[in-house]
């Protein structure tokens, strides 16, 4: 059988070929998901890459907006925690401290924190997460987005409810993000657990 699919899809997409990312790699195919995977995270300096697909999110359901609603959110994971208590947090380009945070500064610090041990760049966090299907994130699971095409370029802690906790850019502050936005739904390219 002849492998047609350029691009494989993210877990619980169907690729071209019928199978999903999982059957893939259970199968005969997984050879060519590992050179595939390697040769999309080979050596980048600073980001990643990843398929330019959008990824179908689930849906928040009686959660009001902003910080009122991450307050109501269950936090069962401690990075979350942390996270929520550094929303408002300036941003600084290479941050990882409480005085400022990059995206990626922002998940090894929380995780630091809570005692998990994470690399420091979002490069690092994406290429050594363990994969998860967004049907079935968790809170503190991280979310990988690409901003500036074609690498992934920013990274968030999934909050729950649909929400995220990022240090989104200069100028700004530590924030919480609706996952259901277009914007943010349409940039998604991975969700992954530590």
């Amino acid at each position: 059988m002849a492998y047609t699919d350029p691009m494989p899809s993210l877990p619980g997409q169907i690729g071209s070929d019928g199978l999903s990312a999982v059957a893939r790699t259970e199968g005969r195919h997984a050879w060519l998901w590992v050179l595939w995977l390697a040769w999309m995270l080979g050596g980048a300096p600073g980001c990643s890459s990843a398929p330019n697909t959008a990824v179908p999110l689930p849906v928040a359901r009686g959660v009001g907006s902003g910080e009122r609603a991450l307050r109501q959110t269950v936090i069962d994971h401690p990075a979350v925690a942390v996270a929520r208590d550094l929303v408002g947090a300036p941003y600084r380009y290479g941050g990882a401290t409480p005085d400022g945070f990059d995206c990626s500064g922002l998940v090894y610090y929380a995780y630091a924190k809570a005692g998990i041990r994470v690399p420091r760049t979002s490069t690092e966090q994406y290429r050594r997460a363990l994969p998860v299907r967004v049907a079935e994130l968790r809170a503190g699971d991280l979310l990988f987005f690409r901003l500036y095409p074609p690498k992934v370029s920013h990274v968030g802690i999934y909050a729950g409810e649909g929400r995220f906790i990022h240090a989104p850019s200069r100028g700004k502050r530590v924030t919480t993000a609706n996952l259901a936005s277009p914007y943010w739904r349409e940039r998604l390219v991975g969700a992954g657990r530590f």
